[in-house]
C-alpha cells in the first residue's frame, strides 16, 4: 500500500456541491534573510456529506483525482467553526 499524503488546513470557501476550498500554511526559512516566513497554498477537498462550514479546521487525505483540480478527500474535522 502506498503512503497517502495528509494535509491540515482551514476551510475558507464552499466551492460548489460537495467541495470546499482549504488553505494550508507552512513555515519555511527564508534563504537569504534566515527568518521564518509563512507560505500558503490552496487545495480543493471533497466533502461527500456537505458537513463542512467556513472556518472549520480539517485533515484531508490524498485520493485519486476526482476532478481536474480536486484530489483530496475529507478525513476528519479537528475543530468546528
Amino acid at each position: 500500500m502506498t503512503h497517502k499524503r495528509e494535509i491540515q488546513g482551514n476551510v475558507i470557501k464552499i466551492s460548489g456541491d460537495k467541495t470546499v476550498s482549504i488553505v494550508v500554511e507552512r513555515r519555511v526559512m527564508h534563504p537569504r534573510y534566515h527568518k521564518v516566513v509563512k507560505r500558503f497554498k490552496k487545495y480543493l477537498v471533497h466533502d461527500e456529506s456537505n458537513e463542512l462550514k467556513v472556518g472549520d479546521q480539517i485533515i484531508a487525505i490524498e485520493c485519486r483525482p476526482l476532478s481536474k483540480t480536486k484530489s483530496f478527500r475529507l478525513k476528519t474535522v479537528i475543530k468546528g467553526a
